[in-house]
């Protein structure tokens, strides 16, 4: 028994019957670091439980966010061979371990060392260790359970295939050092992505070509982006996509996406893409180097980003075709309309919950629940921390100022205003409009589907209210029953939108041609 643990007994032994009264004993877990460890390890230590599992890993997952119970605390400088204590009651989800049924579970360690677990999920730096069955376990009651942190996972070989496509003519790796980025960070940031060529691209050396810009949604980075090229390479091969050069953009960070904004929070994405990263790509590559030639595409978050792009730089490009975009108006906020007075994130009026994922017509998860498993598993990382990097002002401890209260779910109404100028790209447009309208007219394209998993389809149709209101001849589309993965698909091809996709920005920038 460790001291935390012998003190809260006799704390509670102390304060008598009525402190028993208010529940049970706290639960606490010991975390065994194996002594195989090289260095001493620091980090967030979380701590999964599941009832009846039988899984290999007891990740929580968004679609079934109540199934496992999560627990966490910070820990520093873990010894090779040392334990550390985890109060399970004091930091959990669903609810504090202590209030558990009893039952058959599996439980299982994994130390996140470098904040990446909410974004990423697992990867090759966490620590973790095997499942643990505890039969019988019966909080308050029950031994404490003990857990090892044993391994780093094996690095994930899903771009094996992938990556023999890095070569020259083919895919290549561009790292584009910023000026802006490195002087708002004080560190070396560059912008990472992978140039994907068209064929004959090597062999047609006179030849200059359409330039898409693509990123990828919340939980995307350099290797997803990879991946995603390489499919759209094939495309070209086949002859299924017109000739083009792809860059595909990672906009992933430690603090989630930053969505190629201007942040206070974040840096200059934005300023440093349109001003550092593309003249550089244009030196280097056969492009068009023309907005008509420069165009945007991006799925989720991703359609989110090149959505503002285009509002905010309709000089630079020649028109977005944005998928299943974040947010877009305000007013509906996955349901919450920001801007009422005493706003809720977690609750409506009369008190039935907001909810933030669906599946086959049913709610799945609600935002409180999203929110509360998100704060425990860690502050960087989260969707909803991410926007707050993205979109709040800075507060006093250098921090972005939370939108809402993550036990209450009450907004902040110091914090809207500021949503509103950043996020908001309905009001965005608005603003820009007088300066910027005659050249946005025509090039707004955005999908989504009716069924979308996180509701997405309301605040696009109330984009498209305000869009027509300005006369911007914006184009959006409307998928029966499809949902947030499935804006793509026809049939078994997952990818095949970006086949219509391909051929109308082709028409933009070669008019007139098949």
């Amino acid at each position: 028994m460790t001291l935390r643990r012998a003190l809260q007994l006799l704390i509670i032994f102390v304060a008598g019957s009525p402190l028993l009264a208010q529940g049970s004993p706290h639960t606490f877990i010991q975390v065994k670091l194996a002594a195989t460890a090289k260095t001493l390890v620091s980090g967030r230590l979380i701590v999964f439980m599941k009832l009846g599992a039988g899984d290999v890993n007891l990740d929580s997952e968004e679609s079934a966010p109540n199934e496992v119970w999560v627990a966490a605390r910070d820990v520093q400088d873990l010894a090779p061979g040392a334990s550390v204590e985890i109060d399970a009651d004091e930091t959990a989800f669903p609810k504090p371990f202590s209030s558990m049924p009893a039952g058959d579970w599996e439980a299982q360690a994994l130390l996140d060392v470098d904040g990446s677990y909410n974004y990423f999920g697992r990867g090759v730096t966490n620590w973790v260790g095997p499942v643990k069955e505890f039969p019988r376990f019966i909080p308050g009651k029950s031994s404490e359970p003990e857990l090892t942190l044993d391994t780093h996972p094996a690095e994930e070989t899903v771009l094996t295939e992938a990556r023999t496509h890095i070569k020259d003519g083919e895919i290549e790796r561009m790292e584009c050092k910023s000026t802006a980025l490195t002087r708002f960070w004080g560190r070396p940031v560059s912008i990472n992505s992978y140039v994907v060529l068209p064929p004959g691209y090597t062999a047609h050396s006179a030849n200059k070509y359409p330039t898409a810009y693509w990123t990828a949604g919340f939980g995307g980075n350099l290797d997803y982006a990879l991946i995603k090229g390489e499919a759209l390479r094939t495309r070209m091969v086949a002859g299924k996509m017109p000739p083009m050069i792809w860059i595909m953009l990672d906009e992933s960070l430690p603090e989630g996406t930053h969505e190629f904004a201007d942040s206070v929070n974040d840096g200059p994405w934005g300023a440093a893409l349109v001003g550092e990263c593309i003249p550089e790509m244009e030196r280097k590559y056969r492009m068009d180097a023309k907005p008509s030639g420069r165009l945007l595409t991006g799925h989720s978050s991703g359609g989110w980003a090149t959505l503002q792009l285009e509002i905010n730089h309709p000089d630079i490009f020649g028109g977005t075709w944005s998928t299943a975009p974040d947010p877009v108006d305000l007013h509906d906020f996955v349901g919450v309309d920001l801007y009422l007075p005493g706003a809720n994130l977690y609750r409506r009026p009369d008190q039935t919950a907001y909810p933030w994922m669906r599946q086959n017509g049913k709610v799945v998860a609600t935002i409180e629940q999203l929110a509360k498993r998100e704060a425990v598993i860690g502050p960087y990382g989260g969707q909803f921390s991410s926007f707050e990097w993205v979109f709040s002002p800075k507060g006093d401890s250098g921090r972005p100022m939370p939108l809402f209260d993550r036990v209450t779910g009450v907004v902040n109404p110091e914090v809207v205003p500021i949503w509103a100028a950043h996020g908001d790209l309905a009001n965005l447009a608005e603003r820009v409009w007088p300066e910027y309208g005659k050249l946005l007219v025509g090039r707004i394209h955005l999908f989504v589907g009716t069924e979308d998993t996180f509701y997405l389809d309301g605040p696009v149709r109330l984009f498209e209210a305000r869009l027509a209101k300005l006369g911007a001849g914006a184009h959006f589309t409307y998928l029966p029953g499809r949902t947030h993965a499935s804006v793509y698909w026809a049939g078994s091809d997952h990818n095949a939108l970006f086949d219509q996709i391909g051929a109308e920005m082709y028409a933009v920038a070669r008019p007139g041609t098949q």
